[in-house]
């Protein structure tokens, strides 16, 4: 947890809130060389957060190695009508919605898996082209472009987003504060796995 904030930022952007209170525990057991080069003894940790909004809560499990299945930087989104889940770095998402409430009839629930769509029809032309995966060439190949852009074609974005705050003199909306509350939600959770799961409050840099 102590590099979580790929799957901590969607949940908070995404609920448009930020962490208050933190209760992590670890699982398994590291091996020796692992736990000396890391200081961490679980290879997979398990959150449970508390969000500033009312009745509002968010659970990530990381894990990157020494697990027998791809490393996970992913989301849930339940809803009463809908739920979204994207899990595995090579799968679609799967989007889950409910029929409509009659009472005292069993609601069905129907599921697909539709293609994240590809906005770089929000970008300038001339960077459009990196949301997809690409690379520079054979000497210089790197996984985060093969990716797309990085991280499934955010990089151009965020990029573009940050530039943009520049030129426009304004705060980007990925800004210090911001960026620190979810690297800080990371660290308190392993705080708290360190300690057992006990309760850690999760500084605010918001206010």
């Amino acid at each position: 947890m102590w590099y979580a904030t790929h799957a901590i930022s969607p949940l908070l952007a995404i609920a448009d809130a930020q962490a208050a209170q933190a209760h992590c525990f670890g699982s398994g057991v590291m091996r020796p060389e692992l736990r000396e080069q890391y200081g961490n003894p679980w290879p997979v940790e398990t959150a449970i957060y508390q969000l500033d909004r009312p009745s509002l809560s968010a659970e990530v499990t990381r894990t990157l190695f020494h697990c027998a299945r791809p490393y996970m930087e992913s989301f849930t989104v339940y809803g009463e009508n809908g739920c979204y889940k994207w899990q595995m770095e090579d799968a679609p998402p799967m989007l889950f919605r409910a029929s409509q409430v009659v009472p005292n009839e069993v609601r069905t629930v129907t599921a697909s898996q539709p293609a994240a769509p590809d906005r770089a029809d929000l970008l300038p032309q001339e960077i459009a082209r990196y949301t997809q995966r690409f690379v520079y060439d054979d000497a210089n190949r790197h996984l985060s472009f093969e990716q797309g852009g990085g991280h499934h074609g955010s990089h151009p974005h965020l990029a573009h987003e940050f530039v943009s705050s520049i030129v426009e003199r304004r705060e980007p909306w990925i800004n210090a504060a911001r960026a620190a509350s979810w690297t800080a939600a990371g660290i308190c959770a392993h705080l708290s796995a360190l300690q057992n799961g006990v309760e850690v409050t999760i500084p605010s840099f918001m206010d």
